[in-house]
């Protein structure tokens, strides 16, 4: 596997990025408990959480307030870091430790892009930008989603992934993938 998943998912929620002002910060986010600030403040911050897992180090970064500076330059910084991570000599292949579980560098950097580009999508919708991220990247995670993601890592708010909701027909792929992740598009 290579880090293209991983660096266009980095690029569609950072078209994304940088259109959001500080206007839009208290509005609301189709993740039901966060604002656009937290999400904000979670998109930089699992990118701290990806960087310390390929360190083998405890996650960090998670409560840090991005939002309230330049958030931009922070996940561009941190993005640059987990993609030299990834690309990295028998990276794919490591296994790595995460609070959540084991898994190969490959899951990993599918975990990365995946919740990258989901979030780049949340944030599209919280702030009234174009949701039709990236169509072929969407295309395949929502591919690999379909072969990874269990019933049994969905539910109520809290569990990873809430139940997979419908797409209106003629969804793009960035919105059928929400939907399948438990958005409602």
């Amino acid at each position: 596997m290579s880090t293209q998943p991983y660096e266009g998912a980095v690029a569609a929620a950072r078209s994304v990025l940088e259109n959001v002002s500080a206007d839009q910060m208290d509005r609301q986010t189709p993740c039901a408990s966060w604002k656009v600030n937290d999400l904000v403040n979670h998109l930089v911050g699992g990118q701290h959480f990806f960087l310390a897992g390929l360190k083998g180090a405890p996650p960090a970064g998670a409560d840090a307030d991005y939002a309230s500076g330049d958030f931009l330059a922070a996940f561009d910084e941190v993005t640059s870091e987990v993609s030299e991570g990834f690309s990295a000599d028998g990276v794919m292949e490591q296994m790595f430790k995460l609070p959540f579980g084991e898994m190969p560098g490959s899951a990993l950097a599918g975990l990365a892009a995946t919740d990258t580009f989901v979030h780049g999508w949340d944030l599209a919708k919280a702030t009234d930008q174009s949701t039709d991220l990236a169509p072929d990247l969407a295309a395949g995670l929502l591919q690999a989603s379909k072969q990874a993601i269990q019933e049994n890592f969905r539910g109520p708010e809290g569990a990873p992934f809430g139940p997979e909701q419908s797409a209106p027909d003629g969804a793009s792929n960035a919105d059928q993938l929400a939907a399948f992740l438990g958005r409602k598009v």
